[in-house]
């Protein structure tokens, strides 16, 4: 037997193999069932999704930044008259009322120099006394009465001078306070280039700050604003009050300033602090989650949950802050937008809602 009858024989056997198969299977004259065969589908599955209901709002615009604790007022104090110090009156780190007498320098001469004034004074009030009862018998001449009371005037003027010197020699307090620790002690010889002593305000304290010139103008007087130190748990309130009248040329920034009250005295000058304040604040705005918002080519675009199918339409953003962010165009009170699964999303797709906000 030649190969290519071998060939074929194998060829036959394989084809009547095959067919006795197919016969073992789907007998003469009967149709395969039509449950055993695999039928396609278009049914589509539905995207579980979460939405949110859009709704107007009061949108506000909030930024933090840094500022610096100062005093209402400070000064160094010093004397205004050189001498030896005679008495120091307070102690360090109290509070201490305006008009108090801190500290003292000697006037001895100056008190000398007071008394015999305050004699002469009197002898020379008896004198126009007299002149005056002369004048009126015609015993003296205007001119002499007129001489007397010039005397009296220049005594008084120069026992005044020696009270002002005196009061030279007193270092005041100038407005309430917390003194600060002093620089000299009694028997020193004080000018009034010598530092005393520090007084400082701190009921209330000043909140200092700077902005981005884009704020320029936006932020008035009376703008309240919080702000939080380093060991307290709770937010402090102040109150705008004063701003620069001109912008740094090198940072492009501008200062203001705010008020706390600080009336029990918790917080000190010199500590930094972190300031939370309302840039601007928009009433009745539309506005969404950010993750709703899907760009795309350069515009932006939210999907619409209608009917069980999501729905693409443009917007124009606005406002943006932490959260949300402000819908110019495009949506209104009332739409259902989702929020979740935004990257799968195509037009008509099925979802289905999982939780509305």
């Amino acid at each position: 037997m030649n190969k290519r009858v071998r060939t074929g024989l194998i060829t036959l056997v394989i084809a009547a193999l095959a067919g006795y198969g197919i016969h073992t299977f789907y007998p003469l004259g009967q149709k395969a069932d039509k449950d055993d065969v695999p039928v396609a589908t278009n049914v589509r599955k539905s995207l579980q999704v979460t939405a949110y209901v859009v709704k107007p709002e009061t949108l506000t615009n909030e930024i933090i930044i840094t500022g610096d604790l100062l005093p209402d007022e400070e000064v160094n104090l010093s004397f205004e008259t050189s001498g030896k110090i005679t008495a120091i009156n307070f102690t360090e780190g109290t509070h201490v009322n305006k008009g108090d007498i801190l500290a003292k320098v000697n006037d001895a001469p100056l008190q000398a120099q007071l008394r015999k004034l305050e004699v002469q004074l009197q002898l020379a009030e008896d004198r126009v006394y007299r002149q005056n009862a002369l004048l009126e018998r015609e015993a003296v001449s205007k001119e002499a009465y007129e001489q007397v009371q010039t005397d009296l005037a220049t005594l008084q003027a120069e026992i005044d001078m020696v009270k002002a010197n005196i009061a030279l020699t007193e270092l005041k307090a100038p407005f309430d306070g917390i003194i600060g620790l002093r620089q000299v002690s009694e028997g020193a010889y004080a000018t009034p280039s010598t530092p005393i002593a520090t007084l400082t305000k701190i009921t209330p304290l000043k909140i200092e700050f700077s902005l981005p010139e884009k704020y320029a103008g936006t932020i008035k007087n009376g703008t309240g604003l919080e702000f939080t130190a380093d060991g307290f748990l709770h937010p402090f309130k102040a109150t705008v009050y004063a701003s620069d009248s001109r912008l740094d040329t090198e940072t492009h920034t501008f200062t203001l300033r705010a008020t706390y009250p600080n009336s029990q005295g918790l917080l000190y000058p010199g500590r930094f602090v972190n300031i939370r304040l309302k840039t601007q604040e928009i009433k009745n705005a539309i506005a969404i989650p950010s993750e709703a918002i899907v760009p795309e080519m350069g515009i932006d675009k939210v999907f619409l949950y209608k009917s069980g199918k999501a729905q693409p339409v443009e917007i124009t953003k606005g406002l943006r802050t932490e959260a949300k962010v402000q819908v110019l165009k495009g949506l209104q009170a009332g739409d259902t937008i989702i929020t979740s699964g935004t990257l799968q999303l195509r037009t008509g797709l099925n979802v289905t809602l999982q939780n509305i906000e």
